[in-house]
C-alpha cells in the first residue's frame, strides 16, 4: 500500500480541502503516515492569504523537497492557495515539486500523487469547486469537533483581499447537503460544529435563499446528538436582526458572533472599499448584547493599512475601548501585490505598523484581564479537551465563548470524581484568570451526556509533517 504525507497550512477553509484530499487518498488505497521519512509521495496544502502565509508555504515546500532529496518520498504535491496564484513560478523555480494543484481540483489528488506512472505536472482549467455531503472525509480535528464548509468563494470587492483571484465566486452548498452532512458527522460522535466560509453570513443568496445562516442555524440547532454550533467570518453589513435572533433563540448555537470589522476609522474603511464607521458598528454590538446579553464577541483589524495616520489610528484604539471585545485579533497590512490596494499612496512605514500592533493588542489585552476577572467565582459549561502540552497536572477546556485554535482556553487544575476525558461537556468554576485564559475547578456534573459525548469512531489525525497547521490569524497576527 503506498504511503502519503500531508502537511496542511493555513485556515479552518483550508483545513477542511485538506480533509477532503485524505478522504481521497484513503478510498484510493493509500496509507496516511505521520513522518515525512516513511511517505512515498509529500503532499503540501498552502496557504497565500498574506506575505507571511507565502514565506511559510514556500519554506515548507522547500522542508518537504529535501526529504525528497535525501528520503523515500518519489513525489512532491502542491496543493492550495500559492498554487492559484503562483502556478507557473512554483514548478519553474522548485523544480523538485511533480504536480501542482489548485483549489478546484482537489478532487484530482489521486492522479497528482501516482508516482508509479507520473502524470501531469499540473491540469488544465477546472470548474468552480464545492464538496457535498458525499466526498469522502477524514476528519483532522479531535473526534468530537469539526469544521464544516457552508460556502465556498466570496463576492465583497476588499481592496486589500486576494481571497476572490484564489477561491474564485461566491458559492453556497445546498441546505439539504448541509443537514445530511452534519447530522452524519453528529451520529458518529461530533459534538461541536463549527460552520465556515469566506463570509457565512452571505450563505443561500446565491440559491434565492432569503436569511439562509439564520435559517440554517435553526435548523441544525434541532440535531438531537449536536451540543455545540457555531459559525465563523460573520461580513458586518450581512449580520442582520434574523440571524441575531436566531443565535439567541437556538439553545445549541453558542452566544459568539466573530466580525473581521478591520478597522473603525471611515476613511480607512473606504479605502478598504468596506464603508460604514466605528459609531454605526458601536450600535451593532449594542444591538447584539442587547439581545444575548452574555454573548461573547470576536473581531479582527487591519494596521497599517495604506493612509492610515495617527488620528485614522486613535479612532481605533477609542472604538476599541468603547467595544470591549472579548477577542481581538490585528494583522498587518499586507501588501500583496495583486490586490486592489498594492501601490496605493501614504504606505505606512512598517516599523510604524508593527508599533501601532503592539499599541492596539496592548490596549485589548487590559480589556480582556479586567473582563476575565469579572468571571472568577462564576460556574460556566466547558468541553474539556485533554491535558495541556504546557503540563500534565493540567487540562485544558473551552468555553462557548472559546473557538477552536483562535481564541483562549480554560486551564482545569481540580476535578471532582474521575479524571476527564476529551470531548466530556462539564461544569467548571472559575478560580483564577489570566489576560486571555482562565483557571476552574471542574465539577462532577455534565451539562451534556457524557457517554454521547464520547461516542462515534474516532476521527482520522492530519498529518502536519515538518510545520504545524497555522489557522487563519497565525500569519504575521496577533491573535488575543
Amino acid at each position: 500500500m503506498p504511503k502519503v504525507g500531508i502537511v496542511s497550512l493555513g485556515c479552518p477553509k483550508n483545513l477542511v480541502d485538506s480533509e477532503v484530499m485524505l478522504g481521497a487518498l484513503a478510498g484510493g488505497g493509500w496509507e496516511i503516515v505521520p513522518q515525512a521519512e516513511d511517505a512515498d509521495v509529500l503532499v503540501v496544502n498552502t496557504c497565500s492569504f498574506i506575505e507571511p502565509a507565502k514565506r511559510e508555504s514556500i519554506e515548507t515546500i522547500l522542508e518537504m523537497a529535501e526529504h525528497k532529496k535525501a528520503g523515500r518520498a518519489k513525489r512532491l504535491v502542491v496543493a492550495g492557495c500559492l498554487v492559484e496564484r503562483y502556478r507557473d513560478q512554483i514548478l519553474e523555480e522548485i523544480p523538485e515539486v511533480d504536480c501542482v494543484i489548485g483549489t478546484n481540483e482537489l478532487e484530482r489528488v489521486l492522479e497528482a500523487c501516482a508516482f508509479e506512472a507520473a502524470g501531469p505536472k499540473s491540469f488544465g482549467p477546472a470548474e468552480p469547486y464545492l464538496y457535498h455531503e458525499f466526498t469522502p472525509r477524514l476528519l483532522a480535528t479531535p473526534r468530537y469537533t469539526a469544521y464544516v464548509k457552508i460556502a465556498e468563494g466570496c463576492d465583497h470587492p476588499c481592496s486589500f483581499c486576494v481571497i476572490p483571484q484564489m477561491r474564485g465566486r461566491f458559492r453556497s452548498r445546498r441546505f439539504e447537503s448541509l443537514r445530511s452532512e452534519v447530522t452524519n458527522l453528529a451520529r458518529r460522535g461530533v459534538r461541536e460544529i463549527t460552520l465556515i466560509g469566506q463570509d457565512t453570513t452571505s450563505y443561500g443568496e446565491d440559491l434565492s435563499l432569503r436569511g439562509g445562516l439564520a435559517t440554517l442555524v435553526r435548523e441544525l440547532g434541532t440535531i438531537a446528538e449536536l451540543v455545540w454550533l457555531r459559525f465563523l467570518y460573520c461580513y458586518p453589513n450581512r449580520l442582520n436582526d434574523a440571524l441575531i435572533a436566531s443565535v439567541a433563540e437556538t439553545p445549541k448555537t453558542a452566544k459568539y458572533f466573530d466580525i473581521p470589522l478591520q478597522h473603525a476609522s471611515r476613511n480607512i474603511l473606504k479605502l478598504m472599499r468596506r464603508g460604514s464607521d466605528g459609531d454605526h458598528f458601536l450600535k451593532l454590538l449594542e444591538k447584539i448584547r442587547r439581545a444575548i446579553p452574555d454573548v461573547a464577541l470576536r473581531t479582527s483589524f487591519i494596521v497599517g493599512f495604506p493612509g492610515e495616520t495617527d488620528a485614522d489610528f486613535r479612532v481605533l484604539l477609542d472604538f476599541v475601548a468603547a467595544a470591549e471585545f472579548d477577542h481581538v485579533g490585528a494583522f498587518l497590512y499586507s501588501n500583496e501585490e495583486t490586490s486592489a490596494s498594492f501601490g496605493l499612496p501614504h504606505q505606512v512605514p512598517a516599523r510604524v505598523a508593527r508599533r501601532r500592533q503592539r499599541a492596539l493588542l496592548a490596549l485589548q489585552r487590559k480589556i480582556s484581564r479586567r473582563k476575565l476577572r469579572a468571571k472568577v467565582g462564576t460556574r460556566l459549561p466547558v468541553l474539556v479537551e485533554g491535558r495541556s502540552e504546557e503540563s500534565d497536572m493540567l487540562f485544558t477546556a473551552r468555553t462557548e465563548g472559546q473557538a477552536p485554535e483562535i481564541d483562549g482556553r480554560v486551564f482545569i487544575n481540580d476535578f471532582e470524581g474521575t479524571e476527564p476525558t476529551a470531548g466530556e461537556f462539564r461544569w467548571a468554576k472559575v478560580t483564577e484568570a489570566f489576560d486571555y485564559d482562565l483557571v476552574a475547578k471542574l465539577d462532577k456534573e455534565f451539562f451534556a451526556e457524557p457517554l454521547i459525548a464520547r461516542g462515534g469512531a474516532p476521527a482520522a489525525a492530519l498529518v502536519e509533517i515538518g510545520s504545524a497547521a497555522v489557522h487563519e490569524g497565525g500569519h504575521a497576527m496577533s491573535s488575543v
